[in-house]
């Protein structure tokens, strides 16, 4: 709930909030096309909060006096006039105030149709001496949010400075104190895991931008901040500084658009591609296309898979020929290990002289596996950090690929009504991707050590409670990819003769 006070209203197709004439911070904004549920009345994300509310989180501007006089500068409880009704696409909001010394500060506000705020601030010295004045920008977060948890997804301060990628998260923050930084352009500001508040600084003047980390009666207080060099304003004149602010969803398109449009570096690193970025970001491509054609985006992982799939091919139809030669095997290695039960090394040179003979190489399975494993998880790591996929429906009971499988075996599908804890929340989709890995394993060669054997068989049950809490997109995508391999595998091990 917004403190009372004097605001002006902010109004967009994709942003609702509001501007307090005190302190003039931009602290009061929702998105209006996200909720925090698929459920069309559930709350629109709040994504900044004024003072007074429980976890303040506002965006602030301003100057910053180059001496130690006592010049009078607008600070967060000044209260600035306008005659202006409210911001929007194509409405700016001027706001002005007079430090009865001289000195005359304007601001202006402007939004386009997306997220991104521009704000220019202009200075007019009156007076008959001149001053020099540091202008400034600011993100205020208190409160360390509740984050995903997940080692594959970063969520705490992000920037790009000095041709860097900043990262730092909440828990670091908290341990290494004040950081700072200094160039010319460059972003810096506060992620979750599809939502950004980032300070985009004027691209050709040199800055000085810190990172704090504080402790206030509202708890911990994390702060990013930029500051320019001193501005000389002599009588007479004026100085205008201009900055922006993106507020909103990590839509790749509309990163992709502000990046060109304003000269802003490695915007779309906002987005966590990770280390596999020249992976990540053509899968992700592919599958924002395959979803325009079928409007669906299960439909189009599942298109996606077979894609990956198809350019593997070659390589799985080895590593499956090969996996199936050793099965042909099994039968003689199995008589070898009886043969020899006490004499190890005897066992192995007679092992490597049957694999010779045959001509099997033991390996030749799973080198063709280690080269797709890169691409895999880059398609993993695509499923899981970006919005396309939040809250978007599947078929039947799967209305979020972006959450876990809600129909779980412990409260018979929803027959009982009792939210069980999240470790053993196992729905429907963990199953069918434990089983479809199951199936798999059965048709795999049987490992030589009986213990291995055991672990092996276990790790389809440890993989299904490990894939209950994942979003039911990635598990869409794994069961399916099992189900291609078991196919592929069952046509190579017919075509060679080997019993299944």
């Amino acid at each position: 709930k917004v403190v009372e006070s004097v605001r002006l209203p902010v109004t967009s197709g994709r942003l609702k909030g509001s501007i307090a004439l005190t302190g003039a911070r931009i602290d009061d904004l929702s998105l209006v096309d996200y909720r925090e549920t698929i459920e069309p009345e559930s709350p629109q994300i709040v994504l900044l909060s004024p003072t007074g509310t429980e976890y303040p989180y506002y965006a602030e501007f301003g100057w910053i006096l180059a001496s130690g006089d006592a010049t009078k500068l607008p600070s967060h409880d000044t209260v600035w006039r306008t005659t202006d009704s409210g911001l929007s696409p194509g409405r700016p909001v001027r706001l002005s105030w007079d430090n009865g010394a001289g000195l005359t500060f304007t601001r202006t506000y402007m939004l386009d149709e997306d997220y991104m705020f521009t704000v220019s601030q202009q200075v007019t010295n009156r007076g008959s001496e001149p001053v020099a004045l540091y202008p400034f920008g600011l993100i205020s977060r208190s409160g360390t949010p509740e984050v995903s948890k997940f080692v594959i997804l970063h969520e705490g301060v992000l920037g790009y400075l000095n041709e860097e990628l900043v990262e730092e998260d909440y828990e670091d923050i908290q341990e290494e104190g004040p950081q700072k930084f200094s160039g010319t352009g460059g972003w810096l500001g506060i992620t979750d895991k599809y939502w950004l508040t980032t300070l985009v600084p004027q691209q050709d003047l040199p800055f000085t931008a810190a990172i704090n980390h504080s402790i206030t009666s509202a708890g911990d207080r994390y702060q990013v901040d930029y500051m320019f060099e001193a501005q000389q304003i002599p009588p007479g004149t004026s100085v205008e500084i201009s900055n922006h602010l993106f507020t909103g969803a990590k839509e790749v398109n509309l990163l992709e658009s502000y990046e060109t449009a304003l000269g802003i570096s490695e915007f779309n690193l906002a987005i966590d591609w990770g280390y596999l970025r020249f992976l990540t970001q053509p899968l992700f491509y592919v599958l924002k296309w395959l979803n325009a054609a079928v409007g669906n985006f299960g439909i189009a992982i599942l298109l996606l898979t077979v894609l990956i799939k198809l350019v593997f091919f070659p390589l799985a139809n080895k590593s499956y020929t090969a996996m199936s030669k050793m099965r042909q095997l099994q039968p003689e290695i199995t008589k070898l290990r009886e043969r020899h039960k006490d004499d190890k090394q005897r066992m192995q040179q007679d092992m490597m002289a049957l694999y010779k003979k045959e001509k099997v190489n033991p390996m030749a399975g799973c080198l063709p596996i280690v080269v797709q494993i890169p691409v895999f998880f880059a398609l993993y790591k695509v499923l899981f950090v970006t919005i396309e996929m939040r809250q978007a429906p599947f078929f039947g009971w799967i209305q979020d690929l972006s959450a876990p499988d809600p129909l779980t075996v412990v409260n018979l599908f929803g027959l009982i009504p009792w939210d069980p804890p999240q470790m053993i929340a196992i729905g429907i989709w963990p199953l069918l991707m434990g089983a479809s890995m199951f199936f798999q394993q059965k048709l795999n060669p049987q490992p030589a050590d009986p213990v291995q054997a055991k672990i092996f068989m276990f790790m389809p049950i440890m993989f299904t409670f490990l894939l209950a809490s994942f979003p039911a997109g990635l598990v869409i995508y794994w069961t399916w990819n099992n189900v291609l391999s078991i196919a592929q595998q069952w046509v190579i091990m017919r075509r060679m003769g080997v019993k299944i």
